[in-house]
């Protein structure tokens, strides 16, 4: 049987209709999307909520390896500065050496020192020129070499006296002088860069009764 022709008012409500439900499809798809959405939304709320135990180790994790660096870089400090230090004493050490190496030398020189002083002031007036001259001459190049090597003398002539580079051979009362006042060098003293090679022996005055 042939089916009848539609009028065009039947055809409008056919779209009409059609319409309606491509629109309420829509509806019900946007609806469920939303829910989805909430849902969505809902969970990562719960979730940043919850604690994450991974998260937490990984927390600790880097906690740890931060207290271990900076330990590390507390003992690498330490161990600089200990180093520097070993190595600064090294140094004086070895300055030390280099400076007072001649002292047992020196000690042993300085007694020819003392000869050519006293044979020089010993000398009577019927000795030669020539004589002294040599004397003076050997003694003056001795000295010379002396203080080269960092070596000075110590005469402390009316100075107070100091027993650190002085060594009192005797006590004479004065009034002319203050006490404890180097009356005569009976030994001149010596230093080897500072440091006392041999005390000055020296006469020193007391208040006079």
């Amino acid at each position: 049987m042939a089916k009848e022709p539609q009028t065009p008012l039947e055809d409008e409500l056919a779209r009409q209709e059609q319409e309606a439900e491509v629109t309420e499809q829509a509806a019900e798809e946007r609806l469920v999307e939303g829910e989805l959405e909430g849902l969505i939304e809902e969970d990562a709320a719960l979730e940043g909520g919850v604690g994450n135990p991974e998260a937490d180790m990984l927390a600790a994790q880097v906690e740890e390896l931060e207290q271990s660096l900076a330990e590390a870089k507390d003992q690498a400090l330490r161990a600089a500065a200990e180093a520097q230090n070993v190595r600064r004493r090294a140094e004086q050490e070895a300055e030390k050496a280099r400076k007072f190496a001649l002292e047992k030398f020196v000690k042993e020189l300085l007694p020819v020192v003392d000869s050519l002083e006293k044979a020089l002031e010993s000398m009577e007036d019927g000795a030669s020129d020539v004589h002294r001259e040599g004397v003076s001459m050997t003694l003056k190049m001795q000295l010379g070499v002396l203080n080269k090597f960092g070596v000075e003398s110590v005469e402390p002539q009316g100075e107070p006296f100091d027993p650190q580079v002085h060594e009192a051979m005797a006590m004479v009362p004065n009034p002319e002088l203050e006490p404890n006042t180097v009356m005569d060098v009976m030994q001149k003293g010596y230093l080897l860069n500072g440091r006392l090679v041999r005390p000055a022996m020296v006469v020193v005055s007391q208040k006079a009764n």
